[in-house]
């Protein structure tokens, strides 16, 4: 028994090492989702600007759903690269406003600028439970069926686009990822 007592502390020290040790290799931005290779979840809300909206109003095509807020810095770093995905009109943008108030997103798109075809208004953050959201911003890339393929924690810096964004978005067209 005083063997066991002299040992437990030494392998409970080494089982922790080992959980931190192997904490040190794993991406934090890598948050999985039940919700890859699945339908987006059913919806029926209003978008930003009170309009009705449901998942017969998804892009029939290949599509990027962004999770953001008035409230959310980071968001703001990420919309010149949203502006010019808008603007460039290739891969169409839907907004996801998380847990903020009509008023504030209305009064950010209009200072900002607005990249969204539209953006679900989500101010109890119930539609961001259904898709797994963490917080914003997340990015999804979602399929011309409505099937979620792909999901970024974090902001979308063009890097990201470029990196990761672009030859998804080539597999998921069945060609080579074009360049920019």
């Amino acid at each position: 028994m005083k063997k066991f007592i002299f040992y437990a502390p030494i392998a409970a020290f080494l089982a922790l090492a080992f959980v931190l040790w192997r904490g040190l290799y794993l991406d934090p931005t890598e948050l999985p989702s039940v919700l890859i290779d699945k339908p987006m979840p059913s919806f029926a809300m209003t978008t930003v600007e009170g309009e009705p909206v449901s998942n017969a109003d998804l892009p029939g095509r290949v599509f990027l759903l962004n999770v953001w807020g008035s409230y959310c810095l980071p968001c703001l770093v990420e919309h010149p690269t949203l502006m010019r995905l808008s603007e460039e009109g290739e891969f169409p943008v839907v907004g996801v406003n998380y847990r903020d108030r009509r008023p504030l997103a209305l009064d950010w798109l209009d200072v900002n600028g607005d990249p969204f075809e539209y953006s679900i208004l989500d101010e109890e953050g119930r539609f961001g439970i259904d898709l797994g959201v963490y917080g914003a911003p997340e990015t999804f890339l979602v399929d011309g069926e409505g099937v979620i393929r792909y999901r970024h924690v974090g902001v979308l810096e063009e890097n990201v686009w470029r990196e990761v964004f672009m030859p998804a978005i080539a597999e998921l067209r069945g060609a080579t990822a074009p360049s920019l």
